[in-house]
């Protein structure tokens, strides 16, 4: 199990938000896994704590290659780079890879059960530009001191402080965690 795998519970598609692994010191302990799923259907958050050895029925779904178009008022455009198809989602059902979101961005996959959109998965990373932040200091050297950065989708995150508006900067989707300075 990991984050973004999609399983039943319950009868209906869910999929794994946070996963924590919890190993018991004791002898013959079988490790336990706490899991956030959220409903793809009906958009709800359940907490579950399964063992090691419990499995859940994964969904079958298909994947589609999608590319986000833009959003007006709470609804947001997608294509299918297949079919050239648009579609659109609520802001709702796609409002934790909003942060990420810039107009025309490719790397997209649709989750596809029964001909439904469920969920849009982000890729791993996305290099992102910074539009605010505080100046860097005077011989700040690339130690760990960090600053809240504010990027182009409104996501703010910690940067090093040698780091200035406008630099493009790489972001762990799964963690909103800056990575390295993005590559030309």
């Amino acid at each position: 199990m990991k984050r973004g795998v999609m399983v039943l519970l319950n009868d209906a598609p869910c999929v794994i938000d946070t996963l924590q692994v919890q190993t018991p010191s004791a002898r013959g302990g079988a490790s336990l896994y706490k899991i956030r799923f959220r409903n793809l259907v009906t958009k709800q958050k359940t907490d579950k704590t399964c063992k090691g050895e419990e499995s859940l029925p994964e969904v079958s779904f298909t994947r589609r290659d999608v590319q986000y178009l833009y959003n007006t008022a709470d609804t947001y455009t997608f294509m299918d780079l297949e079919t050239y198809d648009q579609f659109e989602l609520n802001e709702g059902d796609v409002e934790s890879v909003i942060p990420y979101l810039i107009d025309d961005m490719e790397d997209l996959t649709a989750l596809v059960v029964d001909g439904q959109v469920l969920a849009i998965q982000l890729p791993p990373t996305v290099d992102l530009q910074i539009t605010e932040c505080d100046p860097g200091m005077k011989g700040a050297s690339a130690t760990s001191r960090t600053k809240p950065a504010t990027l182009t989708t409104g996501l703010v995150v910690q940067v090093p402080e040698y780091l200035e508006p406008g630099e493009v900067i790489t972001v762990d989707t799964s963690n909103n965690a800056y990575l390295s300075r993005a590559k030309s």
